[in-house]
């Protein structure tokens, strides 16, 4: 494992009430001091968060719906077609277009099929009102399956407005090494779901055009240094092994490699890995962080916010499992620190995101979620 981590927790979590009724905690960090003030209740099982210009929140829940708040006002947009819902499918990630305000795109993704089979897919429309207008299917994986655990996924947009979509190997470990299926991996799609020209393996033989990378679990954190121009991302690789990546384009990051989990060692993958039948590629990608026990990691932000100037360039990553949020301070490919921000956490953190403004919000929570938004005291 590289680098090194201080696990310093919270010295307090102090849970007071607004004047509007909201919860607040105060939260003493290593370098600043937060507030964690609730901005959205009462979601059922949420997944992502959308934060767009001017205070206007969009929550997806898995259950096919999302939640607008804007001004305490609440609306429920439904009736989203093709989506179906199970324990772990559903209505899945939602982002705004980088051009949001010339153009209204909201893109989102989603387990689309019925009860048969599911593939895990990409879609985009226009609010008016509270109804979701103009939508339209961009993607879909290529091979469906049964429906179950692992189909992802995460939005990230990158500086050339191409978009980043995680798609998990389906619970199907050996579809993350075969690079003519989507299954376990990470695309790059243009606006309009296409494969760009310039994807890394776009004209090779054997590779699906959309790959950007492959060899994942299940990412279910996914963003860009939009400094750097590197991607992150964390991945639940299940045994103890969860991992905080930086992506290399058109490489290999090696699940289910050297993994000596039970899921792992089905169908005998290790058998096929000895002998060479999985891997042809020369080099595996190793994480720059493995977390020592299952984590479950969820949601994934780089702070590059003023609001946070004792924070610039740094992660933060939340948890499903421990309903911690971390924060990794990266230099390259080195985790030089590694704190835990929760003393007392509040239930499995499902998203990070930093808004426009500059805010950092936490999607919180499964039956009952909350949005809580970060906010640096003056």
């Amino acid at each position: 494992m590289k680098g090194r981590w201080s696990g310093t927790p919270l010295l307090a979590l102090a849970v007071v009430a607004t004047a509007s009724g909201a919860d607040e905690a105060t939260l003493e960090t290593e370098h600043q001091t937060l507030r964690l003030t609730a901005v959205a209740e009462g979601l059922e099982r949420p997944w992502g968060v959308a934060i767009l210009p001017g205070g206007l929140y969009l929550v997806s829940e898995r259950t096919g719906g999302i939640q607008t708040f804007y001004n305490d006002e609440r609306q429920t947009i439904d009736d989203l077609p093709g989506i179906q819902s199970d324990d772990q499918g559903g209505l899945l990630d939602i982002v705004a277009s980088p051009d949001y305000s010339d153009t209204g795109w909201i893109y989102f993704t989603y387990a689309s099929g019925d009860a048969d089979s599911t593939a895990t897919a990409l879609a985009r429309g226009r609010l008016a009102g509270n109804q979701l207008t103009e939508v339209e299917e961009l993607f879909e994986q290529n091979r469906r399956s049964e429906p179950g655990p692992h189909g992802g996924s995460r939005l990230a947009w990158m500086d050339d407005d191409t978009l980043l979509m995680s798609v998990g190997d389906r619970d199907s470990p050996e579809r993350a090494q075969d690079t003519n299926d989507h299954a376990g991996s990470i695309l790059r799609l243009n606006p309009q779901g296409l494969a760009p020209e310039d994807n890394p393996r776009f004209e090779e033989v054997g590779y699906l055009p959309e790959i950007y990378s492959w060899g994942h679990r299940h990412v279910l954190g996914l963003a860009v240094d939009r400094d750097r121009g590197d991607v992150w991302a964390v991945e639940a690789r299940g045994n103890g092994h969860d991992e905080l990546m930086l992506i290399r384009s058109g490489e290999n990051h090696g699940w289910p490699e050297d993994d000596d989990s039970e899921e792992a060692a089905g169908a005998d993958l290790l058998d096929d890995i000895t002998s060479g039948e999985l891997f042809t590629d020369e080099e595996v990608i190793e994480p720059v962080y493995r977390f020592s026990s299952d984590v479950s990691p969820a949601g994934l932000a780089v702070v590059d916010s003023e609001r946070y100037p004792q924070w610039q360039g740094n992660l933060l990553v939340g948890s499903l499992e421990s309903g911690q949020i971390y924060r990794f301070e990266v230099n390259g490919d080195e985790v030089a620190e590694m704190e835990e921000l929760l003393e007392e956490p509040l239930g499995p953190v499902r998203d990070i995101r930093q808004s426009p403004e500059g805010y950092l919000y936490a999607l919180i929570g499964d039956d009952n979620g909350t949005l809580y938004r970060l906010e640096p005291e003056q």
